[in-house]
C-alpha cells in the first residue's frame, strides 16, 4: 500500500464538507432531536394517562377475584415455595442492577469531570469512517496541534484519521520525531513487527514532510521535530482533544484512543494535554524544521533564532528508493475506512 489514493476509496471531497453543507447537516439534525424529545414526552404523557385510566378497573378486578384466587392457593406449599424463589431473585436482579446503575453514575461522573466523552478500542473497523467524519467536524477551519512518531498513518495517507482535517483546517503547529535521533531508533527497535525498521520510520517522515509542504499554500502550517522517544499520540482540535499512549513493544494503531472536551471545568484533563503541548512546542531544545528550506532551526528559551542546520535529508523525492508496500508499514495496521 502506498500513499497514492486506490480507486475503491471515497476521499473526502471539499463540497462535501463546505460550510454551508456543514450548517445545514447541523441544523438537521438538531431538528430531528427536537421531534424526538416532543415525541418521548407525547408517548410518556400517553402512557401516564392510560395507566391512570385503567386504575379503577385493576383495582375492581382485585377486589373482586383476589380471595377467590387466594382460597385456592394457599395451601399449595409447592406454589408458594416457586412464588417465593421467584420474589427472591426477582429482588436479587433489582438491587443488582439498581447497584451497577450507581456504580456506573458514579462513574460517568468522574469521566465528565475530567473531561472524557468518549473512548474508542483499538480497530473498531466499522467506526473508522464514523471517526474520521467527527475530527474532520471538529478541526474545520480551526487551528489544529498534533504529536505523532512518523506522522504517515496520521495524516499522510489517504484514508488515515487527520488526512483531511489538515486539508481543511485554518492552521496546523505539528511535532514528529527527529529521523536522526535516538528516540527513533528506539521507538522503532521496540515495535515487534520486523516490518518497522528505522529506515522505513525515515521515509515515512520523509513523506509526511512533503505532503506537509504542499500544505503550505494558503496555511500557515509550522513543524517541528522532537529527539526522544514518542510518549503520546495527540491531536488538539479546537476544544477537544484525542489521545492515545505509544506503548514499548507495541504499534499505537493496536491501542485504544480517548476523546477529552473543554469545557468550564477546571478539573478537566483538556487543560493538561493542552499545556503539556504547549511545553513540548516551545521547549528550545526541540528544533523547528523549515518547510521552505529544509533547515532545522535552533532557538534559545525567549524564541530567538539561534542557528540553522541544513538537513536536506529529510526531503527527497520518493523516486530515489523503491519501497514494496510491506515495507512500509504493515497492511493490517491501517484501518479500512
Amino acid at each position: 500500500m502506498t500513499a497514492e489514493a486506490t480507486d475503491d476509496e471515497d476521499p473526502m471531497t471539499n463540497t462535501d464538507f463546505s460550510t454551508e453543507s456543514w450548517l445545514d447537516k447541523k441544523s438537521l439534525k438538531r431538528f430531528l432531536n427536537g421531534v424526538a424529545q416532543v415525541l418521548s414526552h407525547v408517548l410518556l404523557v400517553a402512557l401516564s394517562a392510560g395507566i391512570a385510566l385503567s386504575m379503577p378497573y385493576v383495582v375492581g378486578f382485585i377486589g373482586n377475584n383476589f380471595w377467590s384466587y387466594w382460597s385456592i392457593i394457599e395451601g399449595e406449599t409447592v406454589y408458594l415455595i416457586a412464588v417465593e424463589t421467584t420474589t427472591a431473585i426477582v429482588l436479587l436482579l433489582v438491587f443488582n442492577y439498581i447497584g451497577r446503575s450507581l456504580k456506573n453514575r458514579q462513574m460517568s461522573k468522574m469521566a465528565t469531570s475530567a473531561g472524557l466523552i468518549d473512548f474508542r478500542p483499538a480497530k473498531r473497523v466499522f467506526a473508522q469512517r464514523k471517526i474520521n467524519k467527527l475530527k474532520l467536524r471538529q478541526g474545520f477551519a480551526r487551528d489544529v496541534m498534533i504529536i505523532s512518531s512518523t506522522g504517515y498513518r496520521t495524516f499522510v495517507h489517504p484514508r488515515s484519521d487527520l488526512h483531511s482535517v489538515l486539508q481543511h483546517c485554518r492552521g496546523a503547529r505539528i511535532m514528529l520525531l527527529n529521523p536522526r535521533s535516538e528516540g527513533a531508533y528506539a521507538r522503532a527497535r521496540s515495535v515487534l513487527d520486523p516490518s518497522v525498521t528505522p529506515e522505513t520510520f525515515s521515509e515515512q517522515i520523509r513523506k509526511s514532510v512533503d505532503f506537509l509542504k504542499e500544505l503550505r499554500a494558503g496555511k500557515n502550517i509550522r513543524l517541528k521535530l522532537y529527539d526522544d522517544a514518542p510518549f503520546l499520540k495527540l491531536a488538539i482540535l479546537g476544544d477537544h482533544v484525542w489521545i492515545k499512549h505509544y506503548h514499548p513493544g507495541l504499534d499505537v494503531q493496536s491501542m485504544p484512543e480517548y476523546l477529552f472536551e473543554h469545557d468550564q471545568n477546571l478539573g478537566g484533563f483538556y487543560t493538561l494535554f493542552y499545556h503539556y503541548f504547549l511545553a513540548r512546542w516551545e521547549n528550545p531544545a526541540i528544533a523547528e524544521y523549515d518547510l521552505e528550506t529544509h533547515e532545522l532551526i535552533s532557538r534559545d528559551a525567549s524564541g530567538k533564532e539561534i542557528s540553522r542546520e541544513k538537513t536536506d535529508t529529510l526531503h527527497k523525492p520518493s523516486e530515489d528508493r523503491q519501497i514494496s508496500r510491506d515495507e512500509l508499514f504493515p497492511l493490517s495496521s491501517i484501518s479500512p475506512s
